[in-house]
């Protein structure tokens, strides 16, 4: 037998012992695990999960009557309760039309009133439509079971006519399945630019 084939044929046998050794030892000096150790959670965060009920990361999705899609996610929600509407925190929606319109709604809080058919956006709320309109208020008031909403305060946004703002601002269905129609109201401002020949 050669030189070369001795050295291969020990290889042979030591490496896989070399490989049983390492991985022994890797067992044999590892920590061990305290199971009466506590999970890593912040104390205000298990007091908030003991206090109130809550979902952490909601999503819901679902179609209307007139096949527009509807997605809306959340960092947080908690449920109804008595006297209390349902609410979320960092929501986030995205609604597809029938005829390809997409818009996008984002508001840091909202709550859901099943009793009165109102849903509330408040707080930063942006919405973006893809036929280049993007909105800006603190609060938006919506029908569950359509898609009407009204802003009650002031509203600024942008779009392919130029920027705008406007003391209230109404979203409306002007026929069931028909497309949606914003109107600005109560002090309407707009500044038009010209070079933007899209429309």
């Amino acid at each position: 037998m050669d030189f070369r084939s001795r050295v291969v044929a020990l290889l042979k046998v030591l490496l896989p012992l070399t490989a049983l050794g390492l991985l022994s030892t890797l067992f044999l000096l590892s920590r061990g695990v305290d199971p009466t150790a506590t999970i890593p959670f912040a104390e205000r965060d298990m007091a908030d999960r003991m206090r109130d009920q809550q979902i952490t990361a909601p999503f819901f999705s679902g179609t209307t009557d007139q096949g527009d899609e509807i997605i809306v996610t959340a960092s947080l929600a908690r449920p109804e309760g008595d006297g209390t509407p349902a609410e979320a925190t960092d929501l986030n929606a995205r609604i597809t039309m029938v005829d390809g319109v997409r818009m996008t709604l984002t508001s840091d809080t909202g709550s859901v009133a099943m009793d009165k058919n109102i849903a509330t956006f408040a707080g930063n709320v942006v919405i973006t439509s893809s036929n280049g309109f993007v909105v800006r208020t603190q609060l938006l008031n919506t029908t569950l079971n359509g898609m009407n909403g009204d802003s009650p305060g002031k509203i600024t946004g942008t779009g392919p006519i130029g920027d705008f703002t406007a003391g209230q601002m109404q979203i409306r269905e002007i026929s069931e399945g028909g497309a949606l129609h914003m109107l600005f109201k109560n002090g309407v401002r707009l500044l038009y630019d010209p070079t933007n020949l899209e429309r």
